[in-house]
């Protein structure tokens, strides 16, 4: 469970001031949704800047020039990569031949090392599965809405990226996973965040007033915002697996048919049909790494009221 953050500032007319109180208040808000580890990338100069740190967003000072239009952010809970060796943690940073960029993402990703032999992609010492996502794009030696929706419908698993390239362009790329984008057609801004919650919070705290309007961002959307503020839309073909069990759980559709299913296997069919009921992947292993049984999780996709229990179970654990 990781948080993505981040703005798109085209009409320059909010202060350098209040985007860096809106930058940390979006930072401490996503804190509900990780707190390994925070980062956040701009462009300066026309270079990609990442700063990263394994620590929770209250204790970083994140800093950027007066003259930032965009900024992507993150804050982690770790899954796969410890936090502990910086490179492991978000964003990530890529370069083709005419561009570089930065990438983060929110979600699990299951395919990594199988794509990356498929591909023939270099090994990197870099643990977190989200960089693959990098390595594909650099494998197509371009960053735009092609070779995104290349990238998006190879890597299996749930995900929302979002991508900064050195020129200011802005890409959201939702799979599964959650993200809600304003607009502040007065201020000239785009803010974004994993949840409305992040965002609410982030906006009360700043005192940002505004009339602001949702846009909708559809799984299999990529958004694509040029520095100038224009956004156009385009897609990807989104693999999501819909089953219906009837009266039947997973692991009795299996009995029922006479499949058989190791641990591990039921583990994995559970992470890749719980977008169907509305749960984010990355949580979902969370639960597997608390201890949580495949038949338990199951049931907890089933009953939301015990899913968000046992979420607020391990948040308690995790802050002690």
């Amino acid at each position: 469970m990781c948080a993505i953050f981040g703005f798109l500032d085209y009409g320059k007319k909010v202060s350098a001031g209040t985007l860096k109180r809106l930058l940390r208040a979006l930072s401490v808000a996503a804190e509900s949704r990780g707190m390994d580890a925070t980062g956040i990338s701009y462009v300066n100069n026309g270079n990609i800047v990442t700063f990263k740190k394994a620590k929770p967003a209250h204790k970083v000072k994140l800093y950027f020039p007066k003259d930032t239009t965009a900024v992507i952010g993150h804050t982690r809970f770790t899954t796969q990569g410890s936090e502990k060796n910086n490179y492991n943690n978000h964003p990530f940073e890529g370069t083709t031949t005419d561009h570089t960029f930065a990438l983060a993402h929110n979600g699990v990703l299951y395919n990594d090392r199988e794509l990356r032999r498929e591909r023939a992609l270099p090994e990197t010492k870099i643990e977190t599965d989200t960089y693959i996502a990098v390595q594909l794009l650099e494998k197509e030696n371009i960053v735009d809405c092609n070779s995104i929706k290349a990238m998006a419908e190879s890597v299996t698993g749930s995900f929302v990226f979002t991508i900064l390239r050195d020129d200011n362009t802005l890409f959201l790329v939702k799979g599964d996973n959650p993200i809600t984008l304003l607009h502040f057609p007065e201020y000239g801004l785009y803010v974004y965040a994993s949840t409305t919650a992040i965002l609410n919070a982030a906006m009360k705290a700043v005192k940002f007033a505004g009339v602001c309007e949702e846009v909708p961002v559809n799984d299999g959307d990529i958004i694509r915002i040029d520095s100038d503020g224009k956004l156009s839309v385009s897609t990807f073909e989104h693999i999501q697996l819909h089953y219906n069990f009837g009266s039947y759980r997973l692991y009795d559709w299996y009995d029922l048919y006479g499949i058989e299913k190791t641990d591990k296997e039921y583990e994995n069919d559970l992470l890749m049909i719980c977008g169907c009921y509305g749960v984010d992947g990355e949580d979902v292993e969370l639960l597997f790494e608390f201890g949580y049984s495949s038949d338990e999780v199951e049931e907890m996709l089933m009953d939301h009221d015990l899913f968000e229990q046992a979420m607020e179970e391990i948040k308690t654990l995790y802050q002690r």
